[in-house]
């Protein structure tokens, strides 16, 4: 083969190597750029269902203090009711008891 043959050929493989070269740095940085979008778009998701668990937990703790609050109301009234009553059945023996106290220290100053 001829010299200027074997340069030619020569130059045209640099240059395809050249191509090549820069081909693969053009794909390469294609990818780093789509994975840098989908690591973006991963993060987002991420965030957006952290946020929505945190706002579930949060209805859900709210639920349950909204319930817990009822429960001690209720067991609250119940028991102002059972003091009241209480207090109604030992009326009639307090006031008996005033009367008592009353009429002896009425006797005890006659």
């Amino acid at each position: 083969m001829p010299r200027p043959e074997v340069l030619e050929r020569i130059k045209e493989a640099e240059q395809e190597a050249d191509d090549i070269v820069a081909e693969a740095e053009e794909e390469r940085d294609q990818r780093i750029s789509e994975a840098r979008e989908e690591a973006e778009s991963v993060r987002q998701e991420a965030e957006e269902e952290a946020a929505e668990l945190h706002e579930q937990r949060l209805a859900e703790a709210r639920e349950e203090i909204d319930a817990e609050r009822e429960e001690i109301l209720d067991e609250g009234e119940a028991e102002r009711e059972a003091l009241v009553e209480q207090a109604r059945e030992n009326e009639e023996e307090a006031v008996e008891h005033v009367v008592d106290l009353f009429e002896e220290a009425v006797h005890a100053q006659t």
